[in-house]
């Protein structure tokens, strides 16, 4: 397909997903369903149905980038990852192409990865039936004048998470944090004043509350860094063929000791501690992708 003229190439790619997505969407809401009927033995047995449902859609939209783009995704793993293991999944963000490319890279390798989603997005066309078929937590954010004005809001996240992160301690799951919280950007950066050369500043909580949630049904870390030779793309750009190239490195670590049995939330002592251990994650990290920058002459 890559020889095809550009104005035929991308509509065709655009038809292909749309109409990928709407047979997707009916047969997960089917599965769905049955899930919601079955008796409560028989519901890990629809969940392996509706996670392969969606492993055939990231699979076939992974096709679709071999066929009709001449991006390369390069990757570099650890030897053993486990398809039916349990990981946390942590990268930075730096464009909406994060998505599709590490669904590219993980897809049938690790557990589907599922993310935490602004309740917002379950209005999304097709794709929020889907996210919410497939258990994606959906989080409701609160702003500090709303916490204000309805103190009891305040923990209504958390336990949402703690709610979601006791459905994945059934199943094998590969939690997706981006753990910036948002899409890298100049300006952004310039605005937190952040330490790192090219990453912003990383929010400890989610992540400290996920490893408390999910206990000792966590394996491992993976410690994911993506970078874009040719700059941050848009997914516009990847439609349209202008991305040349992804560098994906992954790592995977050990479940810190200090993570267990701590408080984020009340204990000052952990909260540093742990907020101490992201930051020179993050500080590897920000080497790792400045060796990545300098390995691609940019």
């Amino acid at each position: 397909m890559n020889s095809l003229p550009l104005w035929l190439r991308a509509p065709l790619m655009v038809l292909l997903q749309f109409g990928s997505t709407v047979f997707i969407v009916t047969a997960l809401m089917f599965a769905a369903l049955g899930k919601a009927l079955a008796p409560a033995g028989r519901r890990p047995r629809w969940n392996r149905r509706l996670t392969d449902v969606a492993e055939r859609w990231i699979g076939f939209n992974s096709a679709l980038i071999d066929r009709f783009t001449r991006t390369r995704i390069e990757v570099e793993l650890p030897p053993a990852l486990e398809r039916d293991g349990s990981y946390l999944v942590l990268a930075n963000h730096q464009s909406w192409v994060d998505i599709p490319v590490l669904q590219y890279v993980f897809n049938r390798r690790i557990p589907l990865l599922r993310f935490f989603l602004k309740r917002e997005l379950i209005w999304v066309p097709f794709l929020g039936v889907a996210w919410w078929a497939l258990d994606f937590p959906f989080m409701q954010r609160y702003t500090r004048e709303q916490l204000a004005r309805r103190p009891e809001l305040a923990g209504k996240d958390i336990d949402a998470t703690r709610r979601a992160c006791a459905k994945f301690r059934e199943i094998p799951v590969a939690v997706m944090n981006f753990v910036e919280g948002t899409r890298f950007t100049a300006e952004k950066h310039a605005r937190q004043g952040s330490p790192y050369r090219g990453l912003l500043r990383p929010k400890a909580g989610g992540v400290a509350f996920v490893l408390d949630a999910m206990g000792g049904a966590l394996q491992g870390i993976l410690d994911v860094t993506v970078h874009y030779p040719n700059g941050r793309p848009t997914l516009l750009d990847l439609l349209f063929d202008r991305v040349r190239a992804v560098r994906v490195h992954v790592l995977e670590r050990p479940i810190p000791a200090l993570a267990v049995g701590g408080d984020y939330e009340t204990d000052e002592a952990f909260r540093g501690g742990f907020q101490s251990w992201i930051n020179g994650l993050w500080a590897e990290k920000d080497a790792r992708l400045a060796a990545m920058r300098g390995e691609a002459g940019v």
